[in-house]
This record gives C-alpha cells, sequence and structure tokens, in this order.
C-alpha cells in the first residue's frame, strides 16, 4: 500500500486546513485509515482514525474540531481542521492497516511521508 500525504500548510489560530491522503497499490483489505502526529520533541500520537466510511474515532484534543472523512471511490481520506491552534502544529502522516481501528501509532503497518502543518498565534 503506498500512501500519498498532501494537504499541509501554515495558517493563523482559528483557520482551517485540509489535508488529503491518496491510497494505491492495495493487494488486500485495508480497513482502517487514520491521521497521526508528531510535534518536536513529542511522541507520534493517533488524531483520528476511519473505518469504512462511517466508523471514526478521535483524539480528545481535537475532537469537536476536526473531521475524517473517506472518499471510497477515489481511496482518498481527508483531515477536515477547524479551530486551528497554535498546539496543532505537527507534521501530519497518514496510516492503514487491515485491523479494524487499532489506537497505536505502532499498530498500523502502512504510512505515508509526512505534511507539515503549522498554526501562528
Amino acid at each position: 500500500v503506498q500512501l500519498q500525504a498532501s494537504g499541509g500548510g501554515l495558517v493563523q489560530a482559528g483557520g482551517s486546513l485540509r489535508p488529503s491522503c491518496a491510497a494505491s497499490g492495495t493487494s488486500f483489505r485495508i480497513h482502517t485509515f487514520a491521521w497521526h502526529r508528531q510535534a518536536p520533541g513529542k511522541q507520534r500520537e493517533l488524531v483520528a482514525s476511519i473505518v469504512g466510511e462511517r466508523g471514526t474515532n478521535y483524539a480528545d484534543s481535537v475532537k469537536g474540531r476536526f473531521t475524517i472523512s473517506a472518499d471510497g471511490a477515489q481511496n482518498t481520506v481527508y483531515l477536515q481542521m477547524n479551530s486551528l491552534k497554535p498546539e496543532d502544529t505537527a507534521i501530519y502522516y497518514c496510516a492503514a492497516d487491515p485491523k479494524l481501528l487499532p489506537d497505536k501509532p505502532g499498530e498500523y503497518g502502512f504510512w505515508g511521508q509526512g505534511t507539515q502543518v503549522t498554526v501562528s498565534s
């Protein structure tokens, strides 16, 4: 599985971004797609995950502000990020795995390259 992330950038606090992750080369069923992030000096953390086009899970820190969605026809996963805060600044990575909603970064078998999100105050 190849994952290609794009759509990060620089935004002011309170603004929005919508990175996307395109999947290709799947030869078996991928059940879960997810977004993780890693800020400088911090561990990578799970931000949001989705099973199919409906089952979702969010980190408490982003609930009500971020929405993960999937377009099965295009094998693309999006992360709509609203009301961004400076503490959301990190490299955001998309990941995928055949398991149902793994809740730790180490449980994901496939990773894309990161996309930088910077939120200025």
